[in-house]
């Protein structure tokens, strides 16, 4: 048989189970061995005929209309169009209008309880809502169309769909919210999901019978979240789900503090991370993810830029088993499918993937880490720039992160202000290895009060293995410095964030400078950026810092003559001590009648 007479059976077979299909059901149809069926498919997936299913069963679908090949045909490959304006209109996060509200009315349900242990409450039932509106949606598609087909697993993983038990659908939660063992029918769901789907096994909170858990508090929460995602199409109410899980996981951060710090980077701050480096296309790494938010914006960014999700693949590391769960279901909410490991010893000693090249990296370790066990690691491999000191793991996770770079891979991390000048224990050295192999792109200085774990400022490294491979303009020799410290906006008494345009105007900046469009040419601003070559960083001592750099910003004349300005100065110097006097001799003349009176 003909390599293009097989391809046209497989396609032949997809078609008659629907378009889509598990590959195992696929591979029964056609009666082939796995490498027969193995090696047809992956040359349909190479010259675009068929796409890849979300299904973590493994599934493969016909390619969305324009974006297929023909059998035979040379691959096209896609190119996303890429959106110069990346404003609040085509963001995808405008406001869902009742987030905040069903928020404060979940967190009034909370009473004494810690804000710690109450957000596994309420995420769990999120995602178990979430899930089963995905599968009940599913099935009265599948009886109305074929009722054989709606206890087909195999048709719910093609879709990236869990299977949900009777038991362990919302439906059932929700008759039952009012009754005293809501706990255990809430708990036994769980259990139920996990035996059905091997991905979610640990994944799951199992603790809703405790004692200690107000059994009227949880009815009444089931009966909020019951309310999510109404009269939404399903595809709508995903996004839904998905959008009130991820600000859940803000607010709960920000009730936590220094401790949700740990598990939730910002938005906005991955937003810039995600936007610089833009993740059309390739593998997408995380070595210490927490709760998943890198991997939640870097799939929204291919979606909103005319990609397809399925560009990218999704592969992270977490040692804290807790912020793992959340991950697990803050992407599967999301319908992401993703390879994230856990292991208690973290990604420095026990590197689950340690044979990946992946061509963005996007990280937010936790900063200066004192205990990382380095004198663990003296001869590890990674140390290409030189052994990081035992006691700060910052340059640890830079080398890391460049170790596990694709040869044209690009990286972006959020570290602490002092690594861009320290030079104690050998990290000045490091550093200055790291601009001599030319792996440093672009360094940013970023506004105070910006992260639920410190209030000290951070900054941001963005790493390149190659700046002359041809994507862009050849930048060898070059780093970007932005000083991105005047930038944000308080959003509380606390905590500070970016806007749309602060967003732009730095992404703007690294694009313009990296030599991403030929409309747009990249110019110096004092005050906020500069291209320094490498000679100028080694008359700064190696030192990174962007203020050294880009100098102070240029005050606007406003051509009034010194005298007159003066003149004007002194005038009001002169009221503010005349209203000063006054206010004097009004306390004095207080302060004797407190006198008089006693």
């Amino acid at each position: 048989m003909t390599k293009d007479a097989r391809q046209n059976l497989f396609i032949k077979a997809l078609s008659e189970l629907g378009g889509k299909a598990g590959n195992i059901k696929l591979r029964e149809a056609l009666g082939w061995s796995e490498e027969a069926y193995d090696a047809v498919r992956d040359e349909l997936l190479a010259n675009g005929t068929i796409q890849k299913g979300r299904g973590r069963g493994g599934s493969v679908a016909m390619a969305e209309p324009g974006l297929a090949t023909s059998v035979g045909a040379a691959p096209v490959p896609s190119t996303p169009k890429k959106s110069k304006a990346r404003s609040a209109k085509n963001n995808g996060e405008a406001a869902l209008g009742y987030e905040a509200e069903l928020f404060a009315a979940a967190d009034k349900l909370r009473q004494n309880m810690e804000p710690s242990d109450y957000k596994h409450v309420v995420l769990g039932l999120i995602f178990l809502k979430h899930i089963s509106d995905s599968f009940e949606a599913k099935y009265a598609e599948l009886m109305a169309e074929d009722p054989a087909c709606a206890e087909d697993m195999d048709e719910y993983l093609a879709e990236n769909i869990f299977w949900v038990p009777k038991e362990a659908r919302w439906s059932h939660l929700k008759a039952n919210a009012k009754q005293p063992t809501i706990g255990k029918l809430v708990d036994e769901a769980m259990l139920a999901i996990e035996a059905k789907n091997t991905t979610l096994k640990g994944v799951l909170p199992k603790d809703y019978a405790r004692p200690a858990l107000n059994k009227v508090m949880l009815g009444e929460l089931i009966d909020l979240i019951s309310g999510i995602g109404l009269g939404t199409e399903e595809g709508q109410a995903r996004d839904v789900l998905g959008r009130v899980y991820e600000y859940f996981l803000s607010q709960f951060a920000g009730s936590e503090g220094k401790r949700g710090g740990e598990f939730y980077t910002p938005r906005s701050v991955v937003r810039v991370l995600v936007e610089m480096l833009e993740p059309y296309q390739g593998r997408v790494y995380d070595p210490c993810c927490g709760s998943g938010g890198m991997f939640v914006q870097s799939e929204k960014f291919v979606a909103e830029h005319g990609g397809r999700i399925g560009d990218i693949a999704v592969y992270g590391q977490e040692s804290n088993y807790t912020t793992w769960r959340l991950c697990m279901m803050n992407l599967a909410v999301r319908g992401i499918d993703a390879e994230i490991h856990w292991n208690s010893e973290g990604s420095f000693h026990k590197d689950e993937l340690k044979d990946l090249k992946a061509d963005f990296i996007l990280a937010n370790p936790p900063f200066n880490v004192s205990d990382w066990g380095g004198e663990r690691l003296r001869d590890d491999v990674r140390w290409r720039y030189g052994i990081p000191p035992t006691g700060n793991a910052n340059f640890a996770w830079l080398q890391h992160i460049v170790h596990h770079l694709s040869p044209k891979g690009t990286a972006g991390v959020v570290l602490a202000n002092g690594s861009m000048s320290s030079t104690q224990s050998g990290e000045g050295d490091i550093r200055k290895a790291m601009l001599e192999a030319d792996v440093v792109d672009c360094m940013i200085a970023l506004p105070g009060q910006l992260f639920y774990s410190t209030q000290i400022p951070a900054c941001l490294w963005f790493l390149a293995r190659n700046k002359g491979n041809g994507k862009f303009r050849d930048r060898r020799g070059e780093v970007l410095f932005i000083d991105a410290r005047n930038l944000g906006h308080l959003v509380d008494r606390t905590r500070r964030e970016f806007s749309d345009d602060d967003v732009e105007k730095i992404t703007g900046t690294y694009h313009a400078w990296r030599g991403a469009s030929e409309d747009i040419e990249y110019e110096d601003v004092p005050g906020f950026c500069k291209s320094a070559t490498l000679e100028k960083i080694k008359e700064h001592g190696y030192v990174l810092t962007p203020g050294r750099y880009v100098g102070a910003a240029v005050e606007e004349d406003d051509d009034t003559p010194f005298s007159e300005r003066f003149a004007m100065l002194r005038e009001k110097l002169d009221d503010q001590f005349e209203e000063a006097e006054k206010l004097t001799a009004l306390i004095r003349e207080k302060l004797a009648g407190v006198l008089a009176d006693a």
